[in-house]
């Protein structure tokens, strides 16, 4: 698991809520249970998205969208 990190930029505010729109999208679900499970349910956003933000950022959206979506299923996590 990776170190917590804070949002620290706008860069990475605007990518966390494009992650959360996205997979809302993917998971025909709303973008505040997918908030919920990345936050409250689980730690996710800030210890895999934040963390990960330099790599994930340089992907495309369905590669980011299906790469968050796996470690919600290994981390037991339902949007």
């Amino acid at each position: 698991m990776l170190p917590e990190k804070e949002i620290k930029n706008m860069q990475e505010l605007e990518f966390s809520i494009f992650c959360i729109e996205n997979i809302a999208e993917s998971l025909k679900k709303s973008a505040d249970q997918i908030y919920v499970a990345l936050t409250e349910k689980s730690n996710i956003l800030h210890d895999y998205i934040v963390p990960e933000y330099e790599m994930l950022h340089t992907q495309g959206k369905e590669y980011i969208v299906n790469d968050i979506i796996e470690v919600m299923k290994e981390r037991g996590v339902e949007g």
